[in-house]
């Protein structure tokens, strides 16, 4: 089954005509008299499925609304105690009041720690990481529609601006346009409405393509290595650390390497990430030679016997031909100590950024072969149909997807629910 049918189910009149499928049983009877018990037996059993998820799925509902309004109220209170804190200091420093003893009692009678909150499921990620996205294309996507009656060239054009501003990328536009031209003289389409769930269709076709999505990682029996690239500010070292503390809470043994020597900031940053979530970090003297560090890191990985080794490297997209040779070395040196090695190589990109995002996958693409990205700060932006963009036009998968500030807000890609969260509710 196609990737938009198992998200969102066929249309009535594409579902099985059921007076085939009873003339069928019947002539399958008259040869086999006990093919009618079994199947009548099948479908009361698969009757029985369906009527259990749709109790299952009425129960959960309310469940997960009492969850996020709970979730609320405890983020609520926190940020209210917060406040209270800030403004009772700050009524100290204006009185001249001694603030390390009035802070201290503030302190003590608000409870500012950060709050427990409920445990989200993976579903639960997407659907809030993707909100600002769905809901600023679903608002355009709606007045669209409201505003066209009938399917012209108007009709098309205004379409494909709209896909554009949606950062879905102009190929993307184009082509689907086109497609939907095609498929408006198939169908006879006279109001635009006709069209709304095929566009989506087509939006999901584009990014399914052949069916292979690529996204698992190429996790090894022993060492398995992942390079990090990506330009400095786009949550590469962050993205690295936060994938450090998943893998070590699922019981792997975790080590990262400090490659981007020529800034002492992301040496400093990574050190204190590996200081955070308790996993070793190796380090090089400052402006050091990068593939030295990294071949420090190698060997240390095996003779401890590390199952996951990330290295962080320079993202200097500026100085393209140093960063170019840069790479090469790192490569070189990695496949000198494990020839199948790096087994992921991963373009971190700030999903925030759109079509620039686009622009800096296709330049590090010509600088070293990608096996796959991390996207980053989806939660925080409406432009997360880039990853349309970068699917069709590079067919670079992505691996990783963070979905937010926390510790655990990091979780390998899943197409299905990227799609789902993006298009949910728009049909």
């Amino acid at each position: 089954m196609a990737l938009f049918d198992r998200l969102f189910g066929t249309k009535p009149d594409e579902a099985v005509d059921q007076s085939v499928l009873f003339e069928q049983g019947e002539e399958d009877a008259a040869i086999d008299p006990e093919w009618d018990r079994l199947s009548q037996d099948a479908i009361l059993e698969e009757d029985e499925k369906e009527a259990g998820k749709v109790v299952s799925s009425m129960l959960e509902k309310p469940e997960q609304e009492a969850q996020k309004q709970r979730t609320m109220d405890i983020m609520e209170r926190y940020y209210a105690e917060k406040a209270a804190l800030a403004a009772r200091v700050k009524e100290a420093q204006e009185s001249g009041q001694d603030i390390s003893i009035q802070t201290k009692e503030v302190v003590e009678s608000v409870s500012t720690e950060e709050p427990v909150l409920p445990q989200e499921s993976e579903q639960e990620k997407y659907e809030r990481s993707l909100e600002k996205t769905r809901k600023g294309f679903g608002e355009r996507l709606n007045e669209f529609f409201a505003n066209f009656r009938s399917v012209d060239e108007d009709f098309f054009e205004e379409l494909e601006e709209l896909l554009i501003l949606s950062d879905v990328g102009v190929q993307v536009a184009s082509t689907l346009t086109e497609d939907l031209r095609y498929e408006a003289k198939l169908q006879k389409a006279k109001k635009a409405s006709d069209l709304q769930r095929v566009i989506l269709e087509k939006l999901v076709n584009i990014y399914e393509k052949d069916g292979r999505f690529n996204e698992e990682i190429n996790m090894q029996a022993g060492l398995t290595v992942m390079l990090f690239v990506g330009v400095n500010g786009v949550g590469k070292t962050t993205s690295i650390g936060k994938l450090a503390y998943k893998y070590r809470q699922a019981g792997k043994k975790v080590m990262l390497v400090a490659a981007d020597t020529f800034r002492a900031g992301a040496v400093a940053q990574l050190a204190e990430w590996g200081r955070r979530v308790e996993v070793p970090v190796v380090m090089g003297p400052e402006k050091s030679d990068p593939a030295s560090v990294v071949f420090d890191g190698m060997e240390k990985a095996l003779a401890e016997n590390v199952d996951i080794l990330m290295i962080d490297t320079a993202g200097r997209l500026q100085n393209k031909d140093n960063l170019m040779a840069e790479l090469e070395k790192i490569g070189r040196i990695v496949k000198r100590v494990l020839p199948d090695a790096p087994h992921e190589t991963l373009l971190a990109v700030d999903a925030s950024t759109g079509q620039n995002a686009l622009v800096q996958a296709k330049e590090f693409s010509k600088i070293t072969p990608l096996t796959g990205l991390v996207l980053t700060k989806i939660d925080g932006t409406a432009r997360g149909g880039v990853v349309l963009a970068i699917r069709q036009e590079l067919d670079i998968p992505v691996k990783f997807i963070g979905f937010g500030e926390k510790i655990d807000d990091i979780g390998e890609f899943s197409s299905e629910e990227f799609m789902r969260g993006l298009l949910e509710g728009l049909i």
